[in-house]
């Protein structure tokens, strides 16, 4: 089991968050959850209702400043930002701890542990693209949702099992959350 931390910002796909909690909460991972105000607005949007976690996540409130995601003595395994806004990109890349999620981000970064950012944005503005550069050179992932199609989806949940995936990918957790080049047609 390892400790994984999912910081949702307020960009559209927050379904990829969502999905992403079940999955780690079913493979029994212990996962730290930080939610923006805006991602909470977001979820409404496009869930159509408010979210609750699964049983036994770790919520964080936002301005906890008292939250062991603020120090590098709470070690965690990695985290995920999903879907990461500009807004939050720019602040992580720059610095800029003004919320819980952004220190728990830069925490994992200045301690060298894992960190998976997945921004939602597009056209790409080239302060986006710079925030990026700096993020990958820090050490992060970046893991854009892009839509892929030679899988074939059937759908928005076949869309989202890949983004998923990729997540899972990245964070070197096996999965079969979509089917892979060369694999046989589901």
């Amino acid at each position: 089991m390892s400790r994984i931390v999912v910081g949702v910002s307020g960009a559209s796909g927050v379904v990829i968050a969502l999905r992403l909690v079940a999955e780690l909460c079913a493979r029994k991972h212990e996962v730290h959850l930080v939610v923006t105000d805006a991602a909470k607005e977001v979820i409404k949007h496009e869930v159509g209702k408010a979210w609750r976690p699964p049983k036994g996540v770790v919520r964080h409130g936002l301005r906890d400043f008292r939250s062991p995601l603020n120090s590098s003595s709470f070690v965690t395994d990695a985290m995920v930002v999903v879907p990461c806004s500009m807004k939050t990109l720019s602040a992580i890349a720059n610095g800029y701890a003004e919320n819980l999620l952004i220190r728990a981000a830069d925490t994992v970064l200045r301690a060298g542990r894992k960190l998976v950012v997945v921004p939602r944005e597009t056209p790409l503005s080239l302060s986006a693209i710079e925030n990026m550069t700096a993020l990958k050179r820090a050490g992060a992932v970046i893991l854009p949702p892009c839509v892929s199609y030679y899988h074939r989806p059937r759908g928005v949940d076949d869309m989202t099992d890949f983004f998923v995936g990729k997540i899972l990918d990245a964070l070197g957790m096996e999965n079969d959350l979509y089917r892979r080049w060369g694999e046989k047609v589901r």
